[in-house]
């Protein structure tokens, strides 16, 4: 028997095993579920933060006009909610959209509809003023409309609670994954398990998509309304499946699908960041400032980004510590993209770039776009510490409710697999 005849078959066994690992398993449970958390969170925290303005800064009173962005958008296609109505009435139903999804996405309650929800969110606001934002509203808009492509609610969520307790009270391990289409509540019909809410929800959000499609007044991409329709067409059939044929193939292939669909978007999210931090990198390089590392000392000199000026004048005042760090970002930047196969150089570097925005948020002021970075980042945080953390606030919440039940089943996953080593 030939060398090339021996490797064949094991190469094609490496290969089946990658497919079914790709097709039966929804890849980076607690990435996913750590960057949902991450950008609702952030989205959520800037909302409240700038809750006295919101009408000067999306709403009626903004300096950047209705009719202004009714004539940008006619050019660009980009879709708002608020070209629906100039009213502002609409506008804070809106705006109280936007805040709701945002927390209920960041809890984990029907991840699957409120990550629509918060997309739609996401892109009215920050599309009807679009100078409003500090760098970090670019990274929450691009990771808005990538978060309804994964399935972020396996772990750490209500609807992985309600899963769990669901899958206790039948006896196995049906439910979905991600809880969207987990039962409610049993109807004590043959042990059957219902879910109530999820067909009210599905009707109601698709009313006011046909309404918001019959009565836009701007004409935008048409993608965008595919997608929109194709997920409301999609959840519909999710919900079918589950509650018709819970074991049959319509909702194995479903859940392939599902699964094809997380994968390829977890793995966007990985090729976004490392894009973002390999253009900022390379740009930084052109720059002379950067080159001869001093760039770090003309923002600590401005006034707009001195929330402490006694700290920043510190570190201003240290020649040695300005070039250090201006060379550190640019070698971090560039070179992390290069690391995602050498977990440890890896995880050095991704530290370094947290401490990095954690530095931005409190010397230059820019707390909400460190957060956004910060979150993204953490799609590449390893599994193992992802579970001691998560471990750590458990047991820390539970000793703050003493009286709590201790027969809660824990939250599941579709697999006990660990992710691949880019998360990992």
């Amino acid at each position: 028997m030939s060398e090339q005849s021996v490797e064949r078959p094991s190469t094609d066994r490496r290969a089946a095993r990658a497919i079914e690992r790709v097709t039966s398993t929804a890849l980076g449970p607690y990435q996913s579920a750590v960057v949902r958390i991450g950008f609702a969170g952030t989205w959520l925290l800037f909302l409240l933060w700038e809750l006295p303005h919101r009408r000067e800064l999306y709403g009626p009173e903004s300096p950047w006009s209705w009719d202004m962005a009714q004539q940008l958008i006619a050019k660009n296609g980009a879709f708002t909610g608020l070209m629906w109505s100039d009213s502002m009435v609409w506008f804070e139903i809106v705006f109280a959209v936007a805040v709701l999804s945002s927390a209920l996405l960041l809890l984990g309650w029907r991840t699957r509809t409120m990550s629509v929800v918060f997309m739609f969110g996401v892109l009215s606001l920050q599309n009807r003023s679009i100078f409003m934002g500090d760098g970090g509203d670019n990274v929450i808009h691009l990771m808005a409309i990538y978060l309804v492509l994964t399935r972020c609610g396996q772990v750490w969520s209500l609807d992985a609670r309600r899963a769990a307790r669901a899958a206790a009270r039948t006896g196995d391990g049906a439910g979905a994954p991600d809880g969207e289409g987990a039962p409610d509540g049993a109807d004590g019909v043959g042990g059957v398990v219902r879910d109530r809410v999820g067909p009210v929800l599905w009707a109601v959000l698709g009313a006011f998509l046909l309404i918001g499609t019959v009565t836009d007044r701007v004409q935008v991409e048409t993608w965008l309304m595919v997608l929109f329709w194709g997920l409301w067409i999609g959840q519909g059939l999710w919900w079918a499946a589950n509650r018709f044929a819970p074991g049959g193939e319509p909702r194995a292939l479903l859940n392939v699908l599902a699964n094809l669909i997380h994968n390829a978007g977890l793995a966007v999210i990985m090729a976004e960041v490392c894009l973002v931090y390999a253009t900022a990198g390379w740009y930084k390089i052109q720059g002379s400032r950067w080159q001869d590392g001093t760039a770090l000392y003309y923002p600590l000199k401005l006034d707009y980004f001195t929330p402490w000026p006694d700290l920043s004048g510190l570190l201003a005042s240290s020649a040695i510590m300005v070039m250090l760090l201006t060379y550190g970002t640019v070698i971090v930047q560039v070179a992390f993209p290069f690391t995602l196969f050498n977990r440890r150089v890896k995880n050095v570097l991704l530290i370094a770039m947290i401490l990095e925005h954690a530095g931005i948020a409190v010397l230059l002021g820019l707390p909400f776009f460190s957060l956004a970075m910060i979150a993204a980042d953490a799609v590449f945080l390893p599994t193992i510490f992802l579970t001691w953390l998560g471990g750590q606030v458990t047991r820390r919440w539970e000793r703050l409710q003493p009286r709590r039940r201790k027969d809660v089943p824990k939250q599941r996953s579709d697999s006990t697999e660990q992710p691949p080593a880019l998360v990992g």
